[in-house]
């Protein structure tokens, strides 16, 4: 599975993302939220991304905004959680690498805080 940067635990798959280009871990960022919004909704993907990030509400906002992400589409829900389209979640992946101060770091953090989500996909 070493072309995937797939293995079989956590810990050997950071060690293999780390090897990646930050090319490959974007767009395995921006796969892996695509697939996990399709799956599980756009609440999932922000609350990982959060925690990878360690980001609030604010700082996800902006990361979204920074990554060319519309400023007008960040919204709430009737419980008032955050919220943006589905299509635009790619933007957190772009907006990272202008507001995160190590965003490989964040990106790979994501990555493997959905590893037991990417193994099933």
């Amino acid at each position: 599975m070493g072309a995937t940067g797939l293995s079989a635990d956590r810990d050997e798959y950071r060690a293999r993302l780390s090897e990646q280009p930050d090319g490959q871990i974007d767009a395995w960022a921006m796969e892996a939220m695509r697939d996990i919004s399709i799956r599980h909704g756009v609440l999932q993907v922000l609350d990982g991304y959060r925690r990878a990030s360690g980001m609030d509400d604010d700082g996800v906002a902006r990361a979204f905004a920074a990554g060319d992400g519309p400023p007008a589409a960040v919204g709430r829900d009737r419980d008032g959680r955050l919220m943006v389209p589905a299509v635009t979640l790619h933007c957190l992946v772009t907006g990272t690498h202008a507001v995160a101060p190590a965003p490989r770091d964040v990106l790979i953090e994501y990555l493997v805080e959905n590893f037991d989500e990417l193994v099933y996909i």
